[in-house]
């Protein structure tokens, strides 16, 4: 049975406009297919790519089918949607690696079961644009565009109003992701493209070139870029990118960046990146204190099972309460935490300051933000305020550890949420 696909949508804060809201809804009243397309310039995704996962994935549970389109061929170009600078250029080989890596991280989120019509697809443009005659290419298709529409894109428009490089493979981009929409439609009669704000032009040329090359309908729908409540862009944080993948950063790190949630973004994120029900998630609203806190626990351990399963969500989430909770933590907490480093005691015996101690455990990028984390009376060794900013740390900084013997540990915090651990070895 499907379910309302369009109005789940609204509901959950994931649409942001449409071409035809009337033409969407008449056409997911019954099983439709649509797509979304992902470049392979990494190995991985980062938490930007997990709004259209997540919406790719709300589509296929109201019964429709979804299509991830490998940029195969695309990547080999370069998207100018919200760049300042050219892409590095990819070789193929980098590409064809990169797109084995996505389609691990492609099948947590979507069925690829063929016994059920309406499992995932996952296709590749390389297969259509690497054999494209460029002559006939530009009489067929590049005659259906203007370049005074294609100099009005955002993503051109951006580029040439800053003077930066914009070029001639990046400008004609646009082109080749509507010969792609097309492509899917004459393939998978593929009716509806999903994207972020970004990417309105591209998909707007894509729904005219398949009404003057077909003389068939299809439609456009994006979703915001989503921000923090700060006005961050998704997907990087000071330390660096948020990655899906484990083998880029740590399931731990990943849940902690869920748990460090602002406190005015955890609803808005429930209901974009957690399956909870949104009646559910309504009645959250008024939390507050611990409470809220609750709910950031809820948060990361939701998106962390998506993305790592849930074992491995609990795990994180008991190791960080038991370092939180007390400083008597036991031996297996202190050998699986990820943010830990250790100290021979020669070290300690020449000096080291706490200052170094912190960026060591990337708790701050360097020695001046440390100094000022320290003034702010933000940084604690185990249960102790430090005010010192020149403290060295010193055995008295340490505690015993609980199963092996001449071998201590010491944990750091800075703020209520952030912390690494400090093993001192012989």
């Amino acid at each position: 049975m499907l379910k309302d696909f369009y109005n789940l949508l609204t509901e959950r804060g994931f649409l942001h406009q449409s071409t035809d809201e009337k033409g969407i809804k008449e056409i997911l009243s019954k099983e439709t297919t649509g797509y979304i397309g992902f470049d392979c310039t990494s190995d991985s995704l980062h938490v930007g790519s997990l709004l259209p996962l997540m919406l790719l994935r709300l589509f296929q549970k109201c019964g429709h089918k979804p299509i991830i389109l490998i940029g195969g061929g695309t990547t080999l170009i370069g998207d100018p949607s919200g760049k300042d600078e050219t892409r590095r250029i990819l070789h193929k080989n980098d590409i064809d690696s990169n797109k084995k890596k996505l389609t691990d991280i492609f099948k947590k989120f979507l069925s690829f079961d063929k016994s059920k019509s309406n499992c995932a697809l996952m296709v590749d443009n390389y297969e259509w644009l690497c054999t494209l005659n460029l002559i006939s290419f530009l009489r067929d298709i590049g005659s259906k565009f203007s370049i005074n529409r294609m100099l009005g894109l955002e993503s051109i428009k951006q580029r040439l109003n800053r003077e930066q490089h914009l070029s001639f493979l990046e400008f004609n981009y646009s082109i080749f992701q509507a010969y792609d929409f097309m492509i899917l439609n004459q393939k998978y009669n593929c009716e509806i493209q999903f994207g972020g704000s970004d990417q309105w032009g591209n998909i707007v040329s894509g729904i005219d070139l398949v009404k003057k090359e077909k003389n068939k309908q299809v439609y456009g729908l994006t979703s915001p870029l989503v921000t923090s409540a700060t006005g961050k862009k998704m997907g990087k944080t000071s330390t660096g990118a948020i990655w899906l993948s484990e083998s880029k950063l740590s399931v731990m790190d990943f849940w902690q960046y869920w748990r460090n949630t602002d406190d005015k973004d955890v609803i808005k994120f429930l209901k974009l990146f957690t399956e909870i029900e949104s009646r559910e998630i309504e009645n959250f609203k008024n939390f507050k204190g611990s409470g809220l806190n609750e709910l950031k626990v809820l948060l990361a351990n939701e998106v962390t099972s998506l993305c790592h399963g849930k074992d491995k969500a609990k795990n994180v989430e008991v190791e960080s309460k038991k370092i939180r909770d007390s400083l008597n933590i036991d031996s297996s907490t202190i050998d699986k935490c990820k943010q830990k480093i250790s100290i021979r005691k020669e070290t300690l015996d020449k000096g080291i300051t706490l200052k170094q101690i912190l960026v060591d455990l990337k708790l701050s990028n360097s020695n001046g933000e440390s100094k000022r984390l320290i003034e702010q009376g933000a940084v604690k060794i185990n249960q102790n305020i430090i005010e010192d900013k020149d403290i060295l740390i010193t055995k008295e900084n340490f505690i015993a550890h609980p199963d092996k013997k001449k071998f201590y540990y010491s944990i750091v915090f800075v703020g209520k949420k952030k912390y690494g651990l400090v093993e001192l070895v012989s």
